[in-house]
């Protein structure tokens, strides 16, 4: 069954989002996982699609939109996974996808903003009423 971790970020910033998303991407993709970072809009994942470029001056991480090439191990989109990624899906959106039971593992994002707080509570009564394994990780002050 698909595990979900929420990921307790101490900043209001929605740039603090992307910046865990490049990171827990990173870790993925160096474990041989495939990942699918479900973005809000078309701004959104061009932002993240720039931060994945240069978020850590060293570090490249293979990505692309998935209009563009859906078998990257890293795929930036807006709507359904491609069928090839199953491994980790980064939920940028308020809202729980159709297709999260395909993934061995979701990844929710939480600032201290009021509609993504409340927006990850009732995810998670809705995770954990569908029998989902959850574990809460409250990332530590920069």
């Amino acid at each position: 069954m698909t595990r979900v971790d929420f990921y307790v970020i101490p900043s209001a910033d929605p740039d603090a989002r992307l910046t865990i998303a490049c990171r827990l991407a990173e870790k993925a993709w160096r474990q041989g996982m495939r990942v699918f970072v479900l973005c809000t809009d078309e701004a959104q994942r061009e932002t993240l699609d720039a931060r994945l470029w240069s978020f850590r001056g060293e570090t490249f991480i293979p990505h692309n939109a998935v209009e563009e090439d859906a078998d990257s191990p890293v795929v930036l989109g807006l709507g359904e996974a491609p069928e090839s990624h199953r491994d980790l899906l980064i939920n940028l959106t308020l809202a729980i996808p159709d297709f999260v039971a395909r993934f061995s593992r979701v990844a929710e994002l939480v600032i201290e903003e009021p509609a993504i707080r409340q927006a990850a509570r009732e995810n998670f009564r809705q995770y954990r009423e569908q029998g989902y394994p959850l574990q809460d990780h409250r990332l530590p002050r920069p």
